[in-house]
């Protein structure tokens, strides 16, 4: 075997040193070995005709060579590759080959294809040991590059930004010189998450009435590849297609950029449960290595159904209604019509209002009775009725016996009753000068006296109704003498020449007359008022002296006085004795002025003033007296004195009396002072 490849050998290198006309490169087409016309394998065969012929005669005697070198195994390329590479639109694909060959990176061709959409390959990529070669005017030209050398087993196709139009099939073509060939096959598939769907509802409202489906609203979701699906919801349970009750039709429409925009509208045989009902959809789509999800908003829709039921209500007031309130009544039915027309009229069928709304104001028990509420349906032509039962509530006046006024004797007792008529219960309390004296419907009094005397008010309520309530009077009058209410004081002192207020407060039946009197004879002018238990009189008049002012009180059953002392006080202003001082040859002068004080201070002052008159006195009984034994000399009139210092610092005083002009000079100590001294 080894003599036979030799031999193999050395015909084939004679073969390629000669030129052999009798071989046409064209009688290679049918060659399973035939290059791509697009390699540069082809290129080069193209400018070596001669090359080619010889090489087609050596091809079979070669292939017999190794059929007899491999007659025990047969060598084969194997390439691996996955089966579908996902990445999203303007991202990066890597479509990785994985080969294994006998034969060295030398020998060894790798070729890139893809198959268009019409199923033909297209190349894009051609490499060898020697170079490395993008195809041009591809789609892929500028957007492809191949990592690796294959060195190692392994290259990368990368593909860079990825297009929608590039999911494809893409095929590696390994080509060895000594293995054979082998190629493998991936699918690009490319993703584009589309935008947040929408969802439209019909905006008018839907008759259950109506025949056939009606449009409930549509949902769109735009720019997505592949292509979304949409599925509508009803209270989270899906919808699908069901004659006569469900319909869904849906339509896609591809974009410019080749994304898809789905819009798919429902439509439904609407029944009444359908108003509370909530719709929406779900839409799913595709990204790389997942499916996702995502959800419109929920709608609602109005569903237009007919009564089967009429309600009438007090709106308001709450609870109890009393005369005097203001009724606001409201109507309504249980339909959904899109034209119904309701009036409420009262018990004798006068319609009231044409409304769902009626206000009665000041209502009296009068209105009371059963108010009616008809509802119309206009498209239908039904019509059905409700009603209500109105009670309005009574309080009248309260009625006390005996009425307005009683006058009673001393010691005698009264029993008087106060009721009013309502439609609810009552309870009853007595009050006087506002506190509580009773509970219950009769007022008993006994043992009257002048504190019996006053108002008496009965407050007649209602508990289940708040405010309701309603009042009557009663004045109890005692009858007797005039009784004055003794002041605290009765001892006042007052200045004179100004005036004094004076006030008298008298109880009695009939209503005493009051006058003032005083001790000087005079009566004077008073202002009376009367009060709930008698009268109050007020006097004022100007003091001028000591006097006592009298209240007196009289009715036909007798006589009442007090008397008020009122003590004048004067404001007076004494005159001191005029003096003279000379201290360290100064005169000093000086006047004391003596007033009486207020109220409470005036017996100590008036004693301190009759102290120093005795004094005075006293003093100027001993100065006569050592003028008549001659002892004071100096009688000429008043004289200036004038002294050294003395180690005493005696001072000198002129005492000058009203009745002479004669002057006295005396030391401080009580010393006489000889003319010298003066």
């Amino acid at each position: 075997m080894l003599t036979l490849t030799l031999t193999l050998t050395v015909f084939s290198k004679k073969l390629h040193k000669q030129a052999i006309p009798w071989q046409t490169p064209s009688s290679h087409t049918t060659s399973s070995h035939t290059p791509s016309p697009h390699t540069p394998e082809h290129r080069q065969l193209q400018h070596r005709p001669s090359t080619m012929a010889v090489w087609d005669i050596a091809s079979p005697l070669l292939g017999l060579l190794l059929l007899f070198h491999t007659w025990g195994a047969w060598a084969v390329v194997e390439v691996n590759m996955e089966d579908r590479v996902e990445v999203s639109r303007g991202e990066t694909a890597q479509l990785a080959c994985m080969f294994t060959s006998e034969d060295g990176i030398g020998a060894i061709d790798i070729m890139w294809f893809y198959t268009t959409r019409l199923g033909k390959r297209q190349q894009i990529y051609y490499q060898d040991s020697t170079m490395k070669l993008v195809e041009r005017d591809t789609p892929f030209t500028d957007r492809i590059s191949v990592n690796g050398t294959g060195a190692n087993g392994g290259v990368v196709l990368t593909i860079n930004p990825v297009k929608l139009m590039d999911e494809l099939e893409f095929i590696c073509h390994i080509k060895s010189l000594t293995d054979g060939t082998g190629e493998g096959r991936t699918k690009l598939r490319v993703f584009e998450t589309p935008n947040l769907p929408t969802i439209d509802a019909t905006r008018t409202g839907i008759s259950v009435s109506k025949s056939g489906l009606s449009k409930i609203g549509v949902c769109e979701v735009k720019n997505g590849f592949p292509k979304p699906n949409v599925t509508w919801y009803r209270d989270n349970t899906p919808l699908h297609n069901v004659k006569d009750e469900v319909d869904v039709v849906s339509t896609t429409t591809t974009e410019s950029s080749g994304l898809f925009s789905v819009k798919s509208e429902l439509s439904l045989q609407v029944k009444k449960e359908d108003k509370d009902a909530e719709f929406y959809c779900e839409v799913n789509f595709f990204v790389p290595g997942e499916t996702r999800m995502t959800e419109t908003n929920r709608i609602n829709i109005t569903v237009h159904y007919p009564a089967t039921a009429v309600s009438l209500w007090v709106e308001s007031p709450k609870g109890e209604i009393k005369e005097g309130d203001s009724i606001e009544f409201h109507c309504s039915d249980n339909g959904n019509s899109a034209f119904t027309s309701f009036t409420i009229s009262d018990e004798r069928g006068d319609p009231i209002v044409d409304t769902d709304v009626m206000v009665l104001y000041n209502v009296t028990r009068r209105n009371n009775g059963v108010y009616y509420c008809n509802s119309l349906d206009m498209e239908t032509g039904e019509e059905i009725s409700g009603n209500t039962t109105v009670v309005v509530n009574f309080l009248d006046p309260a009625v006390v016996r005996p009425k307005e006024t009683v006058v009673l004797a001393h010691g005698k007792g009264l029993t008087a009753t106060c009721n009013a008529l309502s439609s609810l219960q009552t309870q009853t309390a007595w009050f006087k000068d506002g506190k509580e004296v009773l509970k219950g419907h009769t007022l008993t009094l006994r043992n009257a006296t002048f504190d019996t005397t006053g108002m008496y008010v009965c407050v007649v309520t209602v508990p289940d109704i708040k405010g309701m309530e309603t009042s009557g009077t009663l004045q109890v009058n005692v009858k007797g003498p005039p009784e004055i209410k003794r002041p605290d004081n009765t001892e006042i002192e007052e200045s004179v020449e100004t005036s004094v207020h004076l006030s008298c407060s008298v109880r009695g039946f009939p209503a005493p007359i009051i006058n003032w009197t005083t001790s000087d004879g005079k009566v004077h002018d008073s202002k009376s008022k009367p009060t709930d238990k008698g009268v109050q009189s007020e006097v004022s008049f100007k003091v001028t002296s000591d006097v006592t002012a009298v209240c007196n009180a009289f009715n036909e059953h007798g006589t009442d006085t007090v008397a008020f002392h009122i003590k004048a006080t004067i404001h007076t202003t004494t005159q001191a004795t005029t003096t003279s001082t000379t201290l360290s040859s100064t005169t000093v002068k000086g006047a004391t002025d003596i007033q009486k004080k207020p109220a409470g201070g005036n017996g100590v002052i008036i004693a301190v003033l009759i102290i120093c008159l005795l004094l005075l006195a006293i003093l100027g009984a001993v100065l006569y007296f050592l003028y008549k034994k001659g002892k004071i000399c100096g009688r000429s009139g008043k004289q200036d004195l004038t002294k050294e210092k003395s180690n005493k610092d005696n001072i000198v005083v002129e005492m000058k009396s009203d009745n002479t002009e004669e002057a006295i000079l005396l030391g401080v100590n009580g010393e006489k002072l000889s003319p010298s001294d003066q």
